[in-house]
């Protein structure tokens, strides 16, 4: 999640920085909510005009972010030698290493591209192929668990469901998944799909409806849409009841008015019942999770907690609570199904734990559990170095004081709905099992066992089952995009 702070501030040889909290997937504007919060820095030294772009200038700037703002500041290796590294990353790695091996900083800290940052949470730019990819290592199956309208692969036929199972540069030289992952690995599936520049070209042989044949796709620049036209918000009807159908991919700034029309329609519809999907949603924009609880929130006050966010003690004053602030387009939900998968993180996971304390047992997690990241960040520039620094800063929580969910919200929803994600139905589609398992769950019908933390393996059916091979995950790039730390999986 990532609350969208945009303040400039001094720090030790830095002339300017902008102040953005989030806490991207595994990962933060606008209608939403709350405003900014203000944070005032530590006084620091004057910067001096021999601030260069050094690797060492550059560990300290990542050193000091984390000396004055890591939300664990007992938790940082002392005596860390910066020589000793090649890179910022792997020295921001070794200084967090403590806090990592206690779960609270799963790779959450780390340094990115300015620009490169603000064009995906703006806009959702990126470039690729415009697909999310899920690999299965029992069956050593790569599969399109999503595609991208306006990219290239969905422009030419590769949709969700569509199996991958060469990649080469020319129909002469595809190499079978197999055959890759044996000499090197999952990585090798990665660095056959070339980097994410547009123009970078590649046969695929995919298996869908259609039989196999090879597809040639160039990469291209493309822009995420939040919300699906095919699927992304709807209303189901069945039995003679409507239930609201609402997909959303990622929280970034461009989702606030596709959230605002979907709600507009369910609310002028007379919905109360709703299935939100979650499943890839690996976080963003904090202010689009407060506008998000916003218009689940009509029939709450304004004196009512959505959610807190919590710094550092020595950062206490820049603590913030969102209160809900009922919108034009607000409904007051009867019941909610939360589907999530392993991929659910972050935000995704800020608003289903802020609706937990109003909705108890009218409400339902579907799937499997989420990834457990109650910990947010924020960003701090150097510009001149188109140097980023996300640092874990804050915790969030809701009004009943959750804010311990490390390990996924699963063992906090009493009646949740195991589920499986079956690739062969289209998101959206009331046949697919967690979708299937979230209508049954609003329509009063029994959905299943109950998920427990270590819920990740699925049958061939899509319903969870013990003992059966892991469930697909999705490929992950040693050196993710700003897109792909909150999109797991996209390329």
């Amino acid at each position: 999640m990532r609350r969208d702070l945009r303040k400039s501030i001094a720090l030790l040889t830095m002339s300017a920085f902008v102040l953005a909290a989030c806490g991207g997937g595994g990962g933060g504007g606008g209608g939403g909510g709350g405003g900014p919060v203000t944070v005032t820095p530590t006084p620091t030294p004057t910067p001096t005009p021999t601030a260069s772009c050094s690797l060492s200038a550059r560990q300290d700037f990542a050193k000091a972010v984390i000396d004055e703002w890591y939300l664990f500041p007992n938790d940082v290796a002392t005596g860390v030698n910066k020589a000793a590294y090649s890179d910022v990353q792997s020295y921001i790695d070794a200084l967090v290493a403590p806090a990592r091996a206690l779960r609270k900083d799963r790779f959450f800290t780390y340094i990115t591209s300015i620009a490169e940052e603000n064009a995906f949470f703006s806009s959702g730019s990126t470039a690729g192929f415009g697909v999310r990819l899920s690999y299965n290592s029992g069956t050593q199956r790569v599969v399109i668990a999503e595609a991208y309208e306006g990219a290239p692969a969905l422009a030419a036929g590769i949709d969700r469901g569509t199996q991958i199972t060469g990649i080469g540069t020319t129909t002469s030289n595809v190499r079978s998944i197999a055959d890759i992952v044996a000499t090197s690995g999952t990585g090798g599936i990665i660095s056959a799909l070339g980097p994410d520049d547009p123009g970078v070209t590649r046969v695929l042989r995919i298996v869908d409806g259609g039989g196999t044949r090879d597809v040639t796709v160039s990469k291209a620049d493309f822009e995420i849409d939040p919300i699906s036209d095919r699927y992304g918000a709807k209303i189901i009807t069945e039995g003679g009841k409507s239930y609201g159908y609402l997909n959303l991919r990622t929280f970034i700034s461009s989702a606030n008015p596709q959230l605002r029309t979907a709600f507009a329609n369910f609310r002028a519809q007379g919905v109360t019942d709703i299935v939100i999907d979650f499943r890839y949603n690996g976080g963003g924009l904090v202010s689009t999770a407060e506008l998000m609880g916003d218009l689940l929130g009509r029939n709450r006050t304004s004196s009512e907690l959505f959610s807190r966010t919590d710094f550092r003690p020595s950062k206490a004053t820049e603590n913030d609570r969102h209160f809900f602030t009922s919108q034009p387009e607000s409904i007051a939900p009867t019941r909610i199904a939360f589907i999530g998968t392993g991929s659910t993180a972050s935000a995704s996971e800020l608003v289903i734990n802020g609706m937990l304390p109003y909705l108890g047992t009218n409400m339902t997690l579907v799937g499997s559990n989420t990834f457990g990241k109650p910990v947010g960040q924020i960003a701090l520039d150097r510009a001149a170095c188109d140097d980023r620094m996300r640092v874990v800063a804050f915790a969030t929580g809701n009004a009943a004081g959750q804010s311990d969910y490390y390990d996924g919200l699963a063992p906090k929803i009493a009646n949740s709905c195991a589920a499986g994600d079956n690739l062969s139905f289209q998101l959206g589609d009331p046949n697919e099992p967690s979708l299937r398992a979230a209508l049954d769950f609003l329509a009063g019908r029994s959905c299943g066992a109950r998920i427990t933390a270590l819920d990740t393996r699925t049958s061939s059916s899509g319903r969870i089952a013990p003992g059966l091979a892991p469930e697909p995950a999705m490929l992950a790039s040693d050196a993710p995009s700003a897109a792909q730390r909150e999109l797991p999986g996209l390329f």
